[in-house]
């Protein structure tokens, strides 16, 4: 047996964060925290998708997809039910994945007071008549809650995932 054969490789947890209609300040907040978590997270984490990190990404075998966001196209919606085809775990992140707000306050609206620009941009951008929360969409196994999220319920969810993974 050669000595490269005989090196264990260690499982990392395998994350996808996505980001859809909100104001991304869940995002901006874990980009904070790589500063004090990155070379603890490098170890056990692999972000296989992350825009706002990396260039190369891909949906493929996901554990876990944090989703930033409410939904508020029929696109949207597509792309999340394929990242959900994609990951064993969803984890709703923020206030508007979780209850749609403050996304969703648009679909208060009453319809004869919509002015010509909102009609413009309804009609011009694809959007669903309606901003749904995530679990409107797929199935979402936990959630983190706030705008921006809470980091200590954010934490306590990656070391959730971490240990469910058997992982260290």
């Amino acid at each position: 047996m050669d000595a490269v054969s005989t090196i264990a490789v260690k499982k990392k947890l395998v994350i996808g964060w996505f980001s859809f209609t909100c104001s991304e300040d869940s995002t901006i907040l874990l980009t904070e925290l790589l500063n004090e978590h990155l070379d603890d997270w490098k170890k056990v984490v692999e972000f296989r998708f992350f825009k706002a990190l990396k260039s190369k990404n891909s949906l493929e075998d996901l554990d876990v997809a944090f989703i930033e966001g409410a939904i508020s196209s029929e696109k949207q919606a597509e792309e999340v039910r394929k990242i959900r085809a994609n990951s064993k775990y969803i984890v709703a992140i923020g206030s508007c994945a979780c209850t749609g707000l403050p996304s969703a306050s648009r679909n208060q609206l009453i319809p004869d007071k919509i002015n010509e620009k909102i009609k413009f941009y309804m009609s011009h951008f694809d959007y669903s008549d309606k901003v749904r929360k995530l679990s409107d969409v797929i199935k979402v196994d936990d959630m983190v809650d706030g705008c921006p999220m809470n980091v200590p319920n954010f934490l306590a969810t990656v070391k959730k995932y971490l240990d469910l993974f058997q992982i260290q």
